[in-house]
């Protein structure tokens, strides 16, 4: 049974084609929802650098997902892994599930948000009294099959970005409470952007983020004006300026939705993999979250491109951005650590990285 939903008409979001620069955070984001296993993405730099404005863009870029309509969790009306458990179980038993379709999720976490409002909260008198598992969904639930945006993340407290990192990562949420547990599927692409000068990560968190892009204000004037004249054209009349770039916009989705399809089929030279380990270790990065995650970033580069063989090239965009902020810091040194892992590459791969990062 297909339920026909009533879509309640949307603000309209600024789109990801036309904004200007920030190529670093653009790429990033788009190699996570290709690939949300790569672990998130990092946003560090200066404030009113649109990192908010690409978020939302990017969460607007993206095709429909099928739904369990009311189904709190965004549950897959028929892939039992990105079903709720309650949804599973009714599929069990051969109920009919109603089906509908809806916007890719964009939750924004509050900075003030506690740890009831994240991952949800049990009512244990209900429990207790009807002997029934009372749950009131959080943010998390909200967010699954979707993006958690949380901005100025350096700010939020420490043990509730754990908790974020841990769900990005199983892809579940557990909450328990007087010996009652209710899990539930939450798998979403976590993205984090802060300012610098606000305070950093502790670096065990830091390590924990898939990618790390640094973007910074607009130097070149023409460029500024050229951002300032989309703001305007936007704010003045939002629906010209989408249909502007409707084109642009669905270009860009149908070539995200090819390259989901094709990852599976994209492989990496052995012998690039060793390469990819040697850097990691000539730079001292602690564990293995460097290696893996630029083998995933790299292959999902390659199916952006269309291809399904890693090329030298693709591990010189990614490497930067997978490995910048694992190396550690020491205070007296003012080698930026960007520069640091493009020199150990130029060495090990024998390639130089341009100025967009990629090996020339």
């Amino acid at each position: 049974m297909t339920v026909t939903v009533t879509i309640v008409p949307r603000r309209p979001v600024f789109p990801f084609t036309a904004i200007v620069g920030q190529e670093e955070m653009k790429l990033s984001l788009l190699l996570n929802v290709i690939d949300p296993k790569i672990g998130g993405v990092m946003i560090m730099g200066d404030r009113g650098t649109g990192k908010s404005t690409t978020i939302r863009a990017l969460a607007d870029l993206l095709p429909e997902i099928d739904v369990v309509v009311d189904d709190p969790f965004n549950s897959h009306p028929t892939d039992s892994d990105l079903m709720s458990d309650a949804i599973k179980e009714a599929v069990a038993r051969g109920e009919d599930i109603p089906k509908g379709t809806k916007k890719v999720p964009m939750v924004d976490l509050p900075l003030g948000a506690t740890e009831d409002r994240v991952c949800g909260t049990i009512d244990i008198e209900k429990a207790l009294a009807e002997g029934v598992k009372a749950f009131e969904p959080g943010l998390l639930a909200k967010a699954n099959r979707g993006i958690l945006y949380v901005d100025e993340v350096n700010l939020l407290d420490d043990h509730l970005v754990d908790v974020l990192l841990d769900s990005a990562a199983s892809g579940w949420n557990t909450v328990e409470r007087e010996g009652i547990s209710i899990r539930h599927p939450a798998r979403f692409v976590l993205v984090g952007s802060g300012n610098p000068e606000e305070g950093e990560l502790r670096p065990q968190l830091l390590d924990r983020f898939g990618m790390h892009a640094e973007i910074r204000t607009v130097k070149d004037p023409t460029l500024r004006v050229d951002i300032v004249e989309q703001r305007s054209q936007f704010d003045q009349n939002p629906e010209g300026f989408l249909q502007k770039h409707l084109e642009e916009q669905e270009v860009l989705q149908k070539k995200l939705v090819a390259a989901q399809t094709l990852l599976p089929s994209v492989s990496i030279d052995y012998d690039l993999r060793v390469q990819i380990s040697q850097v990691c270790a000539e730079l001292d990065v602690d564990g293995l979250r460097g290696d893996i995650v630029t083998n995933r970033a790299a292959k999902a580069l390659t199916a952006l491109e269309g291809r399904t063989e890693v090329e030298v090239s693709d591990i010189g965009r990614v490497i930067v951005l997978c490995l910048r902020h694992r190396l550690r810091k020491d205070p007296l040194e003012s080698i930026d650590s960007g520069y640091k892992v493009g020199k150990v590459f130029r060495d090990i791969f024998g390639f130089d990285l341009n100025q967009d990062g990629a090996a020339a």
